[in-house]
């Protein structure tokens, strides 16, 4: 089994693995739109896996994979020829930085919403990544603890239906 299932007691299981969840502020969402901390529904493909190679080790996954560097961001101004892309810092465009001082960032699942083809304002920058150490929620990324999606990760997690 490949893909991950959000319940609606806020748990995320996959298999027989049963997680702890952060999601959106706002809840799931229907009508996902750019800044509402809303996670959006549906199935969401993982594209592939970023990581802070200094921090932890290359995670085990058939996804495409690659370190972060510093000067990593994406793109989430609705106004730019960017959006919802990864970028090279500095840039224009309003952006987040991938390399963070917390945590958060140190594994990173690209999930596939709002990119193929991209829509203005539709939202962007939709992860799975660490959750903060009280499952403070997110912006509408889904988060786990760094055990948890790494365990997922090396077991095949490739989609989540929210």
């Amino acid at each position: 089994m490949s893909r991950a299932v959000l319940r609606p007691d806020g748990m995320l299981q996959f298999g027989r693995m049963l997680c702890r969840v952060a999601i959106g502020r706002a809840g799931v969402v229907q009508h996902k739109q750019e800044g509402d901390g809303g996670t959006p529904a549906g199935i969401l493909t993982l594209r592939k896996l970023l990581y802070r190679a200094d921090r932890i080790a290359r995670p085990r996954s058939k996804l495409p994979t690659e370190p972060i560097a510093p000067e990593d961001g994406w793109c989430d101004d609705p106004s730019h020829a960017d959006y919802n892309r990864q970028i090279r810092l500095p840039h224009t465009g309003h952006h987040e930085e991938l390399w963070r001082r917390d945590a958060v960032y140190d594994l990173v699942g690209v999930l596939g919403w709002n990119d193929r083809p991209v829509q203005r304002g539709r939202g962007s920058a939709i992860f799975i990544h660490v959750a903060r150490p009280d499952f403070a929620p997110t912006e509408g990324c889904l988060a786990l603890s760094l055990d948890d999606l790494a365990a997922c990760l090396s077991e095949g997690l490739m989609e989540i239906e929210v």
